[in-house]
């Protein structure tokens, strides 16, 4: 197995990253598992793959071990693609994903079912050994419930509906990853990591 540390805080992204990147033989480990301090990483960018870019070489540097940078997050039309690169910070600093959830569907009061189409993006950039770095992008359409559905999942997932009308949140982990911006992501990333070997 080889190592890569994943420049991320998020346990359900790491999980959800884990599960993609195993059966190719890569074991992804967390910042602090490589011991790497990222308190000093700010996400500057101005778009997903700029953001994952930032982390991706920041782990890269303080761990000399490949990296994985994940910049994901949700775009809603009707507010002009926001929460976007903000997604995580959206309620502000230390917000719970219910404060999250809240803030969105506050800020959609009154916009129509037809109106509340959204969808996940998810950027990954890739530092292997020799320092080049492999940049993938994935996405996945959807819309935006009235109130937050199903128990499983992390972050927006209770609220971003498929086209079959189930949540992300009423998902097993396997159709999620079967289905989501992340997974279609990884899977690009894996092709291209199978091109390396």
């Amino acid at each position: 197995m080889r190592r890569f540390v994943v420049a991320t805080q998020n346990p359900g992204k790491l999980e959800e990253i884990a599960r993609l990147l195993r059966p190719i033989g890569i074991e992804p480990v967390s910042l602090s598992q490589a011991k790497v301090d990222f308190s000093d990483v700010e996400e500057t960018g101005s778009t997903f793959m700029e953001n994952a870019r930032i982390k991706a070489r920041a782990a890269f540097k303080k761990s000399g071990l490949p990296s994985i940078g994940d910049d994901s997050g949700l775009a809603v039309d009707a507010l002009n693609g926001a929460p976007g690169i903000y997604s995580a910070r959206y309620a502000g600093e230390g917000a719970t994903n219910e404060m999250r959830i809240a803030k969105l569907l506050r800020n959609l009061q009154g916009v129509g079912k037809e109106r509340r189409t959204a969808r996940f993006v998810c950027a990954v950039c890739c530092i292997l050994e020799s320092g080049e770095e492999l940049c993938v992008e994935g996405t996945c359409e959807g819309t935006i419930a009235f109130e937050p559905v199903g128990a499983g999942g992390f972050g927006y997932d209770p609220i971003f509906l498929m086209e079959d009308g189930r949540s992300f949140a009423q998902l097993t982990d396997a159709q999620k990853d079967t289905v989501s911006h992340r997974g279609r992501a990884l899977r690009l990333l894996e092709q291209a990591l199978r091109e390396k070997a």
